[in-house]
């Protein structure tokens, strides 16, 4: 393969797509600011870097918490604006504040090199396997130009317009997997209640109107099993729903629910904790189906 790749944040999303893409043939070297992820990943045949010794690359993908650690990497430590060599392109698959990513771009485009947001999902299940989901946000020759990596590393891909576009449209997603998770608990609940198995009013729901990845995936998957090991947390969707509010409110465009969601999301700082599952946020609401008569 003739891109060569540095994959900046090593958790497990970015671990595991910098394990893909070296598998796939690229030249990838790794980064992060802990010692202990770069030691897991080199151990996995990864060739890994402090952030103070990126080498030059085609392309930096990112993968990182939020927006914040995506502009300290380009515009701080280490600084990609100044780093990079020119026509290199920066490629965010981080979850991040559509306004932010917008400004950044321009400066990375003015810097002369290339930016693409692209957000993904699947979990890091998807990032292992190559199938992700990726939207994309940018210009048609930037994604031309790197589609050999986004054709390894994902199974969809849709280019949604230009830089933030990709942010936007996935905060719009996780907001809705968000609403499902509990309208689907809610459904659920009350056909427990009324004596149905859930695992037979899932069965119903997937065959009507009301079926969802939610519905489809995330119960059978993580709920109903009771494993609750997906890879994405419950602070990492709440920080998501503040940015879609955020967002929206920035567009002057009233959402009420929108707010009733990231209320409901941020109703109990500790059930489900930050740290939990976010699919653990129907925990509550599936209890309430065996709940005694007398507590309702």
């Amino acid at each position: 393969m003739s891109l060569t790749i540095t994959v900046i944040g090593l958790g497990q999303m970015g671990g595991n797509m910098a394990l893909t893409l070296k598998a796939a043939g690229f030249a990838v070297t790794g980064s992060d600011v802990f010692e202990q992820a770069r030691s897991r990943l080199a151990t996995q045949g990864l060739p890994v870097v402090a952030p103070e010794e990126l080498p030059a690359s085609d392309v930096y993908l990112l993968s990182l918490p939020t927006s914040a650690h995506v502009r300290e990497v380009i515009e701080q430590s280490p600084g990609l604006l100044t780093l990079a060599p020119k026509d290199s392109v920066i490629v965010d698959t981080s979850t991040s504040d559509p306004q932010v990513s917008r400004e950044l771009a321009e400066n990375v485009i003015a810097a002369g090199l290339g930016w693409l947001d692209a957000p993904v999902s699947g979990g890091p299940k998807g990032a292992a396997s190559g199938k992700l989901g990726m939207l994309l946000g940018g210009d048609e020759a930037t994604i031309k130009r790197v589609m050999p990596m986004l054709e390894a590393m994902s199974a969809k891909r849709n280019h949604v317009g230009g830089p933030g576009s990709g942010h936007v449209v996935k905060l719009a997603n996780n907001y809705l997997c968000a609403a499902h998770l509990l309208t689907t608990a809610e459904a659920v609940a009350m056909a427990a209640k009324a004596g149905v198995e859930p695992a037979a009013c899932l069965a119903g729901l997937n065959s009507g109107s009301g079926r969802s990845a939610v519905s489809e995936v995330n119960f059978p998957e993580w709920v109903l099993s009771e494993r609750f090991d997906s890879g994405f947390t419950t602070g990492l969707m709440r920080k998501d729903l503040r940015l879609a509010r955020d967002a929206a409110e920035q567009l002057g465009i009233p959402l009420p629910l929108l707010q009733a969601v990231v209320d409901a999301w941020h109703g109990n700082a500790d059930h489900p904790a930050d740290s939990d599952d976010f699919n653990h946020i129907t925990t509550p609401i599936l209890a309430r189906a065996t709940q005694a008569e007398g507590n309702q």
